[in-house]
């Protein structure tokens, strides 16, 4: 999952930076208002954790951008060393997911985003199955009985985002963005993607039929639950 760290510490940055990206996700920054809104223009991420007092503006003016901006459903986690309870409540009734008062825990920081991750895709646990196979998000694992499958961080995230968004054809360009992060980087004339996916698929049908797990041609892909 793609993340934007939105915080002028460039400190606390590099180790929510360091930690989520041992929990597998990919990361970006920005130390300013300006910086962030360009990026959030051009990218959308599965988290944005902002800091509302950046030297170049308040954080709750990129709240209200990006609630602006029709079809976005980035989860926003405030972060912030402000721990009144009108700021609280204003982050909150302005779009904000959720609300973490600094200094916080790093594993605070996490169990709050899995739980974000389960209200916003209605789902009971950290675990999911599809037919058959269970996908722990939560360890980042996929296993089909007792057997585990050996996959890598993109397949699993790969595999992870079409499963959490079951029943939608998602695009090559938008799963190119939450699993690699900024699409400004990435060359679009490269097959990456469809060649990630067909290993994805060789190490699922070893243990199973996956006709559910389609390839919607000219477009990208969807899993059918």
């Amino acid at each position: 999952m793609n993340v934007l760290i939105v915080e002028d510490e460039r400190g606390l940055a590099l180790e929510i930076d360091e930690f989520l990206s041992k929990q597998g996700y990919t990361i970006e920054h920005a130390r300013k208002k300006a910086t962030a809104e360009e990026k959030i223009f051009v990218n959308q991420y599965d988290f944005i954790l902002l800091d509302l007092g950046l030297p170049d503006g308040d954080g709750f003016e990129l709240l209200h951008t990006l609630k602006n901006i029709k079809g976005r459903e980035d989860a926003v986690i405030i972060l912030t060393a402000r721990g009144e309870v009108d700021d609280r409540i204003k982050g909150l009734e302005d779009g904000a997911d959720d609300y973490l008062a600094k200094p916080f825990s790093l594993n605070e920081l996490l169990a709050r985003m899995h739980a974000v991750i389960r209200r916003k895709h209605k789902l009971e646990k950290n675990d999911i199955e599809v037919f058959g196979f269970n996908l722990d998000i939560k360890n980042r694992l996929v296993t089909f009985g007792e057997e585990r499958i050996n996959l890598t961080k993109k397949e699993f995230e790969i595999f992870n985002y079409l499963v959490l968004n079951k029943n939608r054809v998602i695009s090559r360009v938008n799963l190119t963005e939450h699993v690699w992060g900024d699409i400004l980087e990435v060359n679009s004339d490269s097959n990456f993607v469809d060649v990630h996916v067909k290993n994805l698929r060789k190490k699922l049908a070893i243990h199973a039929e996956i006709p559910w797990f389609e390839t919607v041609r000219s477009i990208g892909f969807r899993i059918n639950i």
